[in-house]
Formats: structure tokens, C-alpha cells, sequence
């Protein structure tokens, strides 16, 4: 075989060899979901623990603390809190429900002395529903405080985590006026 020939058979395997690994590492990223748009308005439930015995003012703190973070991702135009008889005549309304599965109470004095103990964890299962009982969405989530603060500070980074969850879902409605 000539020089020439090795080069270009050379080069021309390399080529293919390339092309393969450019279309592996594109079919190997996973691809971004489709968001769907955001409903109307969202009515927040009371935060549930059938599974896991959680103490009454963590419940609270989640469930105030998630409204909070809600409204501040503007993904809905109109949020409820649980019971609110408004709700019942709101278009396009979903429901978030949650549900805590797992929930450990560390201590702040033990994040204090050591790192590596007391940290304080909340999971929980949400889930966004239609009106007929169609779930849009669905996630596992976790809130933990691992090093300094107090323990119902897992509640605030729970909340951000279910504002996250819901963000990753939805999109926010257009602005009136643009397309």
C-alpha cells in the first residue's frame, strides 16, 4: 500500500470514528422536556403525612412556606390556599397536593459541633392534578438543613424545591401582548 492510500483510508476512518462519537454523545444527552403552559390558577392543599408522623409546625411552615415560593416563580395568575370557596369558580385550576414520606429531625447543635451529624431532612411526594383527576405532574422532593440553622429551616428549602419541581414542569404564560 502507497503512503498515500494509509493516509487517506487512515483519515477517513478517523472521520467515521468521529461522526459515531459526535452522535453517541448527542443520542446519550437526555433530552429537555417539553414544558407545558402553566394553568391558570394553582389551590395549594394542606400538607399531608399518612405515611410519616410529622410534628404540626413543620406542616404549617411547609405549607406557608410554599405559597411563598409559588407565587414568586409568576407561573400561575391566581394561587388558593386550601378551603378557599373562590377556588371553586376559577378557570383552568389544578391542585397541588403533597405528601410527606419521609421526614428525619437532626439537631442544630450537633450541625454546630460536627458536620457530619444532625442533619434534619423532609421528602416528600407532590403531585398537580386537574379538576377530573388527571396528574400533570409528579416529583419527589427533599428539603434538608446539613450544616448551620435550625431545623425548620428544611422547610424553606423545601419549599424551594417544590417552586423548583414546579418550574420544571411548567412555563410561565405569556405577558399580554407578546406572543
Amino acid at each position: 500500500m502507497s503512503t498515500g492510500l494509509i493516509a487517506r483510508t487512515t483519515a477517513t476512518l478517523l472521520l467515521f470514528g468521529l461522526a459515531g462519537c459526535t452522535a453517541y454523545a448527542q443520542s446519550a444527552s437526555p433530552a429537555k422536556p417539553v414544558l407545558q403552559p402553566a394553568p391558570h390558577a394553582i389551590q395549594v392543599l394542606q400538607i399531608e403525612s399518612s405515611e410519616i408522623k410529622l410534628p404540626p409546625a413543620f406542616q404549617m411552615a411547609i405549607y406557608e412556606h410554599s405559597l411563598d415560593e409559588i407565587k414568586k416563580t409568576a407561573l400561575f395568575q391566581e394561587i388558593y390556599r386550601d378551603g378557599d370557596r373562590r377556588a371553586s369558580g376559577a378557570t383552568d385550576l389544578v391542585t397541588l397536593k403533597t405528601d410527606v414520606t419521609g421526614f428525619k429531625k437532626g439537631s442544630a447543635m450537633a450541625r454546630q459541633v460536627t458536620t457530619v451529624a444532625g442533619k434534619t431532612s423532609i421528602k416528600v411526594h407532590i403531585e398537580v392534578v386537574k379538576g377530573d383527576g388527571t396528574v400533570l405532574a409528579q416529583k419527589d422532593v427533599e428539603g434538608k438543613v446539613r450544616f448551620f440553622g435550625e431545623n425548620m429551616r428544611a422547610t424553606f428549602d423545601l419549599s424551594k424545591a417544590i417552586a423548583k419541581a414546579l418550574k420544571e414542569n411548567f412555563k410561565k404564560p405569556a405577558a399580554a401582548g407578546k406572543s
